[in-house]
């Protein structure tokens, strides 16, 4: 890849680091993007998937305190996450590049649209938890569809956030702000199961994962700083619009 090329998936990922501080959806700008320059579906996912690691490091541990008291839920989400990932990531290496790349307009359609119900997923799991009338679940229920969500984050991490927070929502019984912050560490461990498991496929592009990890990084400093001034909102509907626009692109192509 050119010194240019670098540049400009420098400049995506901060773009891809800022949206996710702000709204989410980040890897809908970063994954077409190396799409664009001419990588093969597969080794972009894969360069992609590694490169966010240190960005959701990075947000679980802003959210530590949140963390506190989940010790149990941790000891039984985080391997499920990790499982998840290792699976997912297994799968995608034994898909053929041709089938990836068609299944790639579906998922750029699925990411956009958990994308743009993300708000509606957290609305409903906000009035879930405010019924006192709804049935409490063991921790031990959560175990198998945090690891199917993982499954998908393995494959294709976008949108995988959303589907993580709905399944907690949905299985578990805390306020919204401690299922966030336990959404942050098992996405995590889904992500570093898959990216570690990936060092060996021969598909990282490691001067590409080192310059979007960095870009990452400087935009989700830069997206923290203006998130106050700016309506994630209206940011996330151009992401899911884009988003939406690239997977007709892929189909039509």
């Amino acid at each position: 890849m050119s010194p240019i090329e670098l540049v400009i998936v420098g400049i995506a990922a901060v773009g891809a680091g800022a949206v996710n501080a702000l709204a989410g959806g980040g890897t809908l700008i970063s994954f077409p993007v190396l799409l664009a320059l001419g990588v093969p579906p597969i080794t972009a996912n894969i360069t992609n998937a590694v490169a966010l690691c240190p960005g959701y490091f990075g947000a679980t541990i802003a959210q530590r305190q949140n963390l506190s008291g989940q010790r149990q839920r941790l000891w039984i989400c985080i391997p499920a996450g990790l499982i998840g990932g290792l699976v997912g990531g297994m799968i995608l290496l034994r898909t053929g590049e041709r089938t990836f790349q068609a299944l790639v307009p579906y998922m750029l359609f699925i990411a956009s649209a958990l994308l743009a119900v993300q708000d509606r997923v957290r609305a409903a799991v906000t009035r879930r938890l405010s019924n006192p009338q709804h049935a409490r679940h063991a921790a031990i229920s959560v175990a198998i569809p945090v690891a199917l969500a993982g499954i998908y984050g393995g494959f294709f991490s976008a949108g995988m956030s959303v589907l993580i927070l709905a399944v907690l929502g949905m299985t578990l019984d805390d306020t919204l702000t401690r299922l966030n912050a336990l959404k942050q560490a098992v996405s995590f461990s889904v992500n570093i199961a898959a990216a570690v498991f990936f060092l060996f496929s021969g598909h990282v592009l490691w001067i590409v994962a080192a310059v979007m990890a960095a870009g990452a990084l400087i935009g989700g400093a830069i997206g923290g700083q203006v998130a106050s001034r700016m309506k994630p909102t209206a940011l996330r509907w151009i992401v899911v619009a884009v988003g939406f626009a690239l997977a007709v692109y892929y189909w039509a192509i």
